[in-house]
Order: structure tokens, then sequence, then C-alpha cells
């Protein structure tokens, strides 16, 4: 997860996104990437692979996952967890984002995602 986050930090800056878009970037790619190693059940060893773009003022973000099948979209809101803490993630995903695309494909978990502005 370390990784993730410091490739979106470094893609912000490359990019040159504004303080508050780098952080919003950063915290979604933490939140997507947590959620899969949390709860996707991933096969250890199996990569997740992150890919960043900017192209026409949009930030897209791609993420690709060998765990369960799990399409944000439909997902529903369980909110937080005042137990053990956690549980707002999704909701910040869909709140900074657009979710563009969605499919399993390949045994692979595949989204799209647009950083809103």
């Amino acid at each position: 997860m370390t990784r993730a986050i410091a490739a979106a930090r470094a893609f912000a800056e490359a990019a040159g996104l504004a303080a508050g878009q780098a952080d919003k970037l950063a915290v979604v790619v933490e939140e997507c990437v947590a959620n899969v190693v949390e709860h996707g059940g991933p096969q250890a060893g199996r990569l997740v692979a992150l890919g960043l773009e900017r192209a026409a003022g949009a930030v897209r973000i791609r993420l690709s996952d060998a765990g369960i099948a799990f399409d944000p979209r439909e997902a529903a809101d369980e909110g937080p967890n005042l137990e053990r803490g956690g549980g707002a993630g999704l909701a910040l995903i869909r709140a900074w984002t657009e979710i563009e695309d969605y499919r399993r494909s390949g045994g692979r978990n595949r989204l799209v995602l647009r950083l809103r502005s």
C-alpha cells in the first residue's frame, strides 16, 4: 500500500496537481488498495496494478486486482464501522471520483475512476 501512495504522490507532483487534488488522489488510491487487501481476498503474491494518467484535464485511476469480484457501483454503502474504525473508504471513493468503468475480465477486477475537480 505504501508503494501505491508514493506512486500517487509522485504522479501528482509530476502532473502539477494542486495540493488538495494531490491529497484526494492519494486518499483514493490508498482506500482502493486497502479495500482489495482487506476485503478482496487476493492470493498471496498476486499483483494489484495501478495506472495513473492525466489527459484533457482529467486524472484517471486504473486499478486491476485478482481479488473477488467487486463492482463499487453496486455495493451497499455501510458507512463507518464504529467498533473497529474505518468503513468510510467506499463513500470517499464515490464522493471524490466518478466511476467510469468496472468489469471482471480474465479473473481480474478492472476499475477506472476519474478524480473529480
